[in-house]
């Protein structure tokens, strides 16, 4: 193993969920799942996103899962059934549980969320109060997958929550925990731009698609970089693993997209090429994973100047300053953020 790996694992330990909220979310879904069971016609609950896939970063946002409804005891309901939308059925879920958490936590309260119900508790852990947003869907008379809402446009869509979660954490034990480092790591260098530009779920579709067997860490990341790079670049779709739901979507243009991945994807290839090299090593990755690595290099003090431009806090660490680790404010945003994406 080369500096490269050595940097990677530097920056996990900066980025990993800290275990008591993540511990706290786990608790606090199995409660929302325990509680959403007793609700009327409910087949089933299940985990699913981040939790599940064990992919989560700091800090730990929302756990989320889901509560599969009997189409049988509600026939007005879905696209297969009445056509009748979710907004009521959501509003009468979020009844049931709204009373039923607050047994446990007094403070809590239900609003909504895109899909469904979202709970917040109101009992910080770590200085984190991680919220559980939960799915409520319809199973689907022809075809596979789920009905789920959207209920900003009050209408149901087709995905398979469920069939992720078996695909994502599929493999053996090696190749599980190197995807999830993988995925993690791309969830910070994602997070690092003011207007990240791809979802948790493409990220994660690219490292299940990509990270083969008997790729390390840094390869694998380099692997997902450059083919997502020229999958974007050359206006190929990335489609839903599981075949049910439309094509994954971008966040911001394509032409921006396939810059920020050829860039990052270049830095960890430099990052490679001079592996037993500490100080190329950490100038290379400076370039992709700025807001955690600082450039050794003589030429880093712009890289550090850049990174004090970003919108978000930035760790004294990442500016390579000594003493005890300090959050700085950022100074200002300056639109996408760092360098040439």
């Amino acid at each position: 193993m080369g500096y490269t790996e050595d940097i990677l694992n530097d920056i996990r330990a900066q980025i990993d969920a800290h275990p008591e909220p993540l511990a706290e979310a786990r608790e606090r879904l199995d409660l929302v799942r325990s509680s959403a069971s007793g609700f009327k016609g409910a087949l089933r609950t299940y985990a699913s996103g981040s939790l599940a896939q064990r992919t989560f970063i700091h800090p730990v946002g929302d756990g989320d899962g889901g509560l599969v409804l009997d189409r049988r005891i509600y026939p007005e309901l879905g696209p297969d059934g009445g056509g009748q939308t979710p907004r009521d059925i959501t509003s009468q879920l979020c009844g049931l549980l709204g009373p039923a958490v607050r047994k446990v936590y007094p403070q809590a309260r239900c609003g909504t969320s895109k899909r469904g119900p979202k709970l917040t508790f109101g009992k910080p852990v770590d200085g984190q109060d991680p919220t559980v947003d939960l799915v409520v869907a319809l199973t689907r008379r022809n075809g596979s997958g789920l009905w789920i809402p959207n209920l900003e446009q009050n209408r149901w869509e087709a995905s398979d929550p469920e069939r992720h979660v078996t695909l994502f954490t599929s493999g053996s034990s090696a190749l599980r925990q190197t995807r999830r480092r993988i995925v993690r790591l791309l969830k910070a260098w994602n997070k690092q731009y003011s207007q990240p530009g791809f979802s948790s779920h493409n990220l994660t579709v690219w490292a299940w698609e990509f990270v083969k067997p008997g790729m390390g860490m840094a390869t694998g990341l380099r692997v997902v970089l450059s083919s997502a790079a020229a999958r974007v670049a050359s206006g190929s779709a990335t489609v839903d693993p599981a075949g049910v739901s439309p094509n994954v979507r971008l966040l911001v243009s394509r032409d921006v997209a396939a810059r920020r991945l050829r860039t990052a994807a270049d830095g960890v290839t430099q990052a490679l090429a001079n592996d037993g090299d500490r100080q190329a090593v950490q100038s290379a990755l400076s370039k992709v994973f700025y807001a955690y690595v600082a450039d050794s290099s003589a030429s880093g003090l712009g890289a550090r100047i850049a990174v004090l431009r970003q919108s978000a806090p930035v760790s004294t660490t990442a500016l390579g300053l000594g003493g005890a680790a300090m959050t700085l404010p950022p100074t200002r945003a300056f639109g996408d953020g760092h360098g040439v994406r």
